[in-house]
């Protein structure tokens, strides 16, 4: 196997070129379609069940409608595997997945939740199947559409029309809610994906020829797509280390990401108005300008330096924390600390996602990149759980010591970079 294939260094104006390409412009939209149905199972539809009088256990049930997205590579194999009979096989899926999520958004705002729970406790899961359907095809074609030199900047621009997204279905029907019906609001939201499939319909299919020329033929059969990826993936050079790194890439980052909130809230005593102010607002901006700088950055330098750069900057924002142990209850503090976590969270996750993209083989793009980031959602979840009796037990300044130190593992791990098969499959 042939070492990774790097993008070459790109001048400014180059750089500025792709940033302003019609391709960077579909990744906005197609990122903002991705990220509209997510709040509306979640914090969006907690707000509407709170307004309406359902009870807190029965909210903190719903959490469970997101379980999709951990395993959507279960049936990512089928949208490798089978061809819609008009727009190709990624346009084809992208735009059943758009319609059908237009239509059980908005159903959704036609009953109550506290006198339909059931069935709205339906539509959110079957908002969130289409959802991660759609994701797992828009994964797929963002992956096949950028070439290796476009990959940071494509990262970056669709972190940030997802960002906008989630800004959106969050905090601007939150908004809306106050002023129209529920119902309303839903229609509204669910009109939103429309732009996707817009989207959809201007944008080109991915070229299926190989770089040798060879056309890219779909899975043949239902086995070869659902057994082959993982035989291909894991018959790679370094396949297992590859794996361990995707799961502890971002894992000290996320491990502090679960106590944030209350470490601010109830330790040092901020408001929740002071934290939603600068946490959503100031910090969503920071994660927006550190992926699209990520990106700039991954045009001039190798994936290999731009994983351990970022993923370095990574620890060092999380321990910054521990800035507000001195200054106590200061809002330039809490700025300093969250616009440095978001922003070099942002870098991290620009590098990480055009890592996912170049683990891809292209014939089996869709259940590859659902494998490979339902790893990461499952070291989420798994990393997130205990650390609470971490904090507990060990204090904050340990606690976020630690999870500075857990960025260790994947750094080293990239000392073995130069022999992964990435961009084994172009």
């Amino acid at each position: 196997m042939t070492a990774p294939r790097e993008p070459e260094k790109k001048p400014l104006l180059a750089l500025l070129k792709i940033y302003l390409s019609k391709k960077m412009l579909i990744m906005l939209v197609l990122g903002f379609s991705s990220g509209v149905p997510l709040a509306l199972t979640g914090s969006t539809l907690s707000a509407w069940m709170v307004t309406e009088g359902v009870d807190i256990k029965t909210i903190g049930l719903f959490s469970l409608v997101g379980l999709p997205y951990a395993f959507k590579f279960l049936w990512s194999p089928l949208m490798d595997r089978y061809v819609p009979p008009f727009l190709g096989r990624r346009r084809g899926w992208m735009i059943i997945t758009q319609l059908i999520l237009i239509v059980s958004i908005a159903l959704m705002g036609f009953f109550n939740p506290a006198s339909h729970l059931v069935l709205i406790a339906f539509l959110a899961v079957a908002v969130a199947f289409f959802s991660a359907s759609q994701d797992i095809v828009l994964d797929a074609y963002r992956t096949e559409s950028l070439d290796a030199g476009e990959r940071g900047a494509g990262a970056g621009v669709w972190i940030m029309g997802y960002r906008i997204a989630i800004l959106v279905s969050g905090a601007a029907a939150l908004i809306l809610s106050d002023h129209l019906s529920w119902r309303t609001v839903y229609v509204l939201m669910g009109s939103a994906m429309a732009i996707g499939c817009v989207t959809t319909l201007l944008c080109r299919e991915p070229s299926r020829t190989a770089p040798d020329g060879k056309a890219i033929e779909p899975p043949k059969s239902l086995t070869e797509a659902v057994v082959f990826p993982f035989v291909e993936f894991l018959k790679r050079p370094g396949a297992i280390e590859i794996l361990l790194f995707v799961v502890l890439y971002k894992i000290g980052d996320v491990a502090a990401a679960q106590m944030t909130t209350p470490y601010i809230l109830k330790h040092i005593g901020f408001s929740r108005t002071e934290l939603g102010t600068i946490f959503k607002g100031f910090g969503m901006v920071a994660t927006v300008v550190g992926s699209l700088a990520g990106g700039a950055l991954m045009a001039r330098w190798t994936l290999k330096k731009s994983l351990f750069v970022f993923g370095v900057l990574q620890g060092i924002s999380t321990i910054s924390f521990v800035l507000l142990e001195f200054t106590g209850r200061q809002i330039w503090a809490l700025s300093v600390v969250i616009g440095v976590e978001n922003f070099c969270g942002g870098l991290g996750t620009a590098a990480y996602i055009a890592l996912l993209m170049g683990l891809c083989n292209a014939k089996f793009t869709a259940t590859q990149y659902a494998l490979l980031s339902s790893l990461m959602a499952v070291s989420r979840y798994v990393t997130g759980a205990p650390t609470g009796y971490l904090a507990d037990a060990a204090g904050w300044i340990p606690f976020f010591t630690i999870c500075t130190l857990l960025a260790l593992p994947a750094l080293l791990l990239l000392l073995r970079y130069d022999r992964w098969a990435v961009d084994a499959g172009r």
